[in-house]
């Protein structure tokens, strides 16, 4: 396969570089340092399509293909992780409401999320649930013309800010006996508790606990139908997976890129250390994986692209996210003691590639998944 871009894409990569240059990198140490996330950002990166830009045109996108918009979660990436993820955590939920949401819905919420106007989360995993959705204990009652959603979820990116979010529920009405369903629940209509989770990973991106305590939800904020929210979420992973993959290439490519530079620059005993032998098999190593994955990160856009993915991103997804953090661990290595310097890219790139291996399905998850795929036989119960 030829991964090469084209001259329009690396036009666009030019001018995606030059305005995270701008206008994302001063904001950065601030951000971290506040854990705060600059929304702000939000409408200028719909200006590129970064809102739903590979939605089709008839639901308000911009029908962009996947090799393209993966080069630019890769630019997401190779300047700041928690802006990667906020993307992802904006893009997965609004190709549900693309395809499930009736035209009332995403007059309502689509539409300013694709404007930059609004954020999203979505709500599945829970204090006890996590690599295995189908145990979700949130549940939802049909009470008239209402449901009442209770119980609680964890590790929620973006739950502590998002104005709306997708949550998922076991359902109880008379046409649904405890499957799971999809909700819309709209901060300001429905209010539910937050409770800010302190990470060492991707600081800016709003990791919460939510809490639900009989909380009213309209009935037509149903998303899709009742009980089918395991197959809506479970198609949306792909894509979610391909997101992070591209963007651990582009962390991990930024790694590369600053040990590359410190190497030629640093001086030790007389001489470049790029000059020593045990530097220059870092930096082999990192290119040799840095490479690899971008491959495989890309041949899984292509079979999106097809419309057929689910072991080609979770093979990206599971090689680019751990080679991602052994690249930033040489980084680190490369640079000694400045490698630790809170505020230095380095020390930042190595926490936040450590934070790609789990969301997502964890390493331990893909390899079951890519097992599946490859033997037809299912590791998990």
């Amino acid at each position: 396969m030829n991964f090469d871009l084209t001259s329009e894409q690396l036009e666009l990569q030019g001018q995606l570089r030059r305005f995270m240059q701008r206008e994302v990198t001063p904001l950065i140490d601030e951000c971290e340092a506040s854990r705060k996330f600059p929304f702000e950002l939000f409408p200028k990166l719909a200006e590129f399509g970064f809102m739903g830009g590979v939605l089709p045109e008839s639901e308000g996108g911009l029908g962009i293909d996947y090799v393209t918009w993966s080069m630019m979660f890769g630019e997401l990436g190779y300047h700041w992780l928690s802006l990667r993820t906020m993307l992802n955590c904006t893009n997965v939920p609004m190709m549900m409401l693309a395809s499930k949401g009736t035209p009332e819905q995403k007059e309502k919420y689509l539409k300013p999320l694709i404007e930059g106007k609004s954020s999203i989360f979505t709500a599945i995993t829970e204090p006890n649930v996590g690599s295995n959705p189908a145990a979700v204990q949130t549940r939802a009652d049909l009470k008239g013309d209402h449901y009442v959603i209770s119980g609680r979820k964890l590790w929620i990116s973006n739950g502590l800010w998002g104005d709306i979010g997708i949550v998922v529920a076991r359902t109880y009405s008379p046409d649904c006996d405890g499957k799971l369903s999809l909700f819309i629940v709209d901060a300001n209509e429905s209010p539910f508790e937050r409770r800010s989770v302190e990470t060492m990973v991707l600081r800016c991106t709003g990791t919460a606990e939510l809490g639900f305590y009989d909380v009213k939800v309209p009935r037509e904020n149903l998303l899709g139908e009742e009980g089918e929210a395991m197959r809506v979420t479970l198609a949306g992973l792909d894509a979610g997976r391909l997101h992070i993959a591209h963007g651990a290439v582009g962390a991990a490519q930024s790694a590369l890129d600053l040990a590359t530079d410190f190497a030629k620059s640093r001086m030790q005993f007389g001489k470049p250390i790029g000059s020593f032998q045990l530097v220059q098999k870092h930096i082999v190593d990192m290119t040799m994986r840095v490479n690899a994955a971008r491959a495989l990160a890309y041949q899984a856009s292509c079979a999106m692209q097809q419309g057929r993915a689910t072991m080609e991103c979770a093979i990206a997804k599971l090689y680019a996210t751990e080679a991602a953090h052994e690249v930033a661990n040489m980084a680190l290595q490369v640079h000694g003691g400045q490698g630790y310097a809170v505020g230095y890219p380095i020390e930042r790139i190595f926490r936040d590639t450590r934070g790609g291996t789990i969301p997502e399905g964890t390493t331990e998850i893909q390899t079951l998944i890519i097992g599946r795929s490859l033997l037809g036989m299912s590791a998990i119960v």
